[in-house]
């Protein structure tokens, strides 16, 4: 089975391929062939063209597609009346016998799409050139089942409140610091890189879950942290008899699974907590809130006396767009505008230019500025890569492209939970900006093992000496938000640090923590 970027990557080459197409003769069955492929599936296997069935009023007519129990497919030539079309395939339905009557009904013109499911009573409609963005839609095709949550919350706080679940209950068991800090950050990758294409074929880890952990949750702390080991031990390494459903599991290396940690105990309840984060759409979930959702575990009061905080990216765009983006935007649009011989050469010295910069955040909590502004310079490589190799190329190697890596960040947490989210956030943001240029370039593009990560050093930027962690003369940009931590909310050691830090000697008391920075 393709994984959801695969997929993703053959709409998008789909997309392209039929971006001119209008007239319905002569074309309609080819265009569903060329669909249904996108997928990995034979349309002649599951469905029939030009089915013929009586309409209503006695009329013959002719199902332009028809995958019985499934999906029933009207087309139309570009521009014509779609609710019509929809009308139409309605007419069918008496006609058919009720173990063929469709859950799915399509209606499309070549450059728009309206998917409607009859069960659920919910429809998605579509540019062709979004096809891409709602590929999902059709996961029915693959035989996946829709996970839908009927809490209304926003995606990022209901996966807050499935890890935060996991979090109490495993910290009510007597499995809490070091050890619960780093499981949690584990898991919620593989949650994300099952979701995501990291882990291939999709669901693995969801299906390794469901099929061979005990009921009663007794094997499964020891089965993950076995999960962990093999995500650490590259596949020439690992033993001739491991079990075929931990050989499946890529190679990630990354420093993330290296360390041995204790197995955690689980009970049937908390088995289940974990199944049902794991069948949340995951790759819906932002890096870039990465660090607020595991800081929501922690107690507010905590939160408030280690200074924790999270930076909306409203306000890290309004600070990085004046010192640095918008100035490398609007270069780049000056070098694109350019018609002469030297426009090529002055992209490439241009995307020189974005692969040696480097960017320290020396208070970066969770990682919030280094990854927005990652995901900001990555996107506009892919711009430029555009501009050097058009659309389509697909004799490119789309992984030789991106020049761009995670190496380029640098920052300093004093707090080693936040520390070890930034590393790994980044590494979540680097496989969605790798999804972003498969897309571009219709490849599809992982780049595992993680070979590169993020500098994050785990200390007190009060106290760590910068020039050797990071020389002046290799640091581009300097950026974040230091802990504010008025003078009345400092301890003793926090007030007495600024004083010395300000050389006030004692009349430094009432200096704000930030003051410090």
């Amino acid at each position: 089975m393709l994984s959801t970027n695969e997929v993703r990557a053959r709409a998008a080459e789909f997309a392209r391929e039929w971006k001119d197409a209008g007239y319905e003769r002569g074309q309609a069955q080819t265009f569903y062939i060329e669909f249904f492929d996108i997928f990995g599936v034979k349309s002649r296997r599951v469905a029939s063209f030009e089915e013929p069935v009586k309409r209503l009023g006695d009329k013959r007519g002719f199902i332009d597609l028809l995958w019985k129990g499934t999906l029933i497919a009207e087309h139309k030539s570009a521009g014509k009346d779609l609710s019509k079309a929809k009308q139409q395939a309605l007419d069918y339905f008496p006609s058919l016998k009720e173990a063929e009557l469709p859950r799915y009904l399509l209606v499309c013109d070549f450059q728009n799409f309206e998917l409607y499911d009859l069960d659920e009573r919910t429809e998605v409609k579509f540019a062709l050139a979004d096809l891409p963005r709602h590929v999902e839609a059709f996961n029915f095709i693959l035989g996946r089942k829709k996970v839908v949550f009927k809490d209304q919350d926003p995606v990022n706080i209901r996966a807050s409140e499935l890890v935060g679940a996991l979090h109490d209950a495993l910290e009510r068991t007597g499995y809490r610091g070091h050890d619960l800090e780093r499981f949690l950050v584990r898991l919620v990758f593989c949650l994300f890189a099952d979701d995501t294409g990291i882990f291939q074929p999709s669901d693995i880890l969801l299906d390794f879950l469901e099929n061979r952990t005990k009921e009663d949750g007794s094997d499964t702390g020891p089965l993950l942290n076995l999960l962990f080991e093999v995500l650490n031990t590259d596949k020439p390494d690992r033993q001739s008899n491991l079990d075929d459903d931990l050989a499946q599991f890529d190679y990630v290396n990354g420093r993330l699974f290296a360390e041995r940690l204790r197995a955690p105990s689980f009970d049937g309840k908390m088995r289940s907590q974990l199944i049902e984060a794991c069948r949340f759409k995951w790759d819906a979930i932002s890096p870039a809130i990465f660090g607020a959702l595991f800081q929501s575990v922690m107690e507010p009061a905590e939160r408030r006396r280690k200074g924790a905080h999270y930076t909306t990216e409203l306000n890290i765009l309004k600070l990085i767009r004046p010192l640095f983006l918008d100035a490398l935007r609007q270069e780049f649009e000056t070098i694109k505008a350019r018609r002469g011989t030297d426009r090529a050469a002055r992209l490439r010295a241009f995307h020189d230019k974005l692969a040696g910069l480097t960017f320290f955040d020396p208070a970066c909590g969770c990682g919030n500025f280094l990854i927005i502004t990652y995901r900001e310079l990555r996107r506009l490589e892919i711009e430029l890569l555009k501009e050097l190799h058009p659309a389509g190329q697909r004799e490119l190697d789309v992984s030789a492209l991106s020049r761009l890596d995670v190496n380029q960040f640098y920052g300093i947490e004093i707090e080693e939970f936040s520390a070890l989210i930034a590393e790994t956030a980044m590494w979540m943001m680097d496989h969605i900006m790798n999804n972003e240029l498969s897309l571009a370039f219709g490849q599809n593009y992982a780049r595992i093992p993680l070979k590169k990560a993020a500098h994050i050093l785990h200390a007190d930027a009060l106290e760590a000496d910068w020039a050797a962690f990071l020389p002046p003369e290799k640091c581009s940009y300097v950026f974040g938000n230091p802990p504010f931590s008025g003078a009345k909310t400092q301890d003793d050691a926090q007030r007495a640090q600024v004083r010395r830090i300000a050389n006030l000697g004692g009349s430094g008391g009432t200096l704000d923590d930030v003051a410090a920075w």
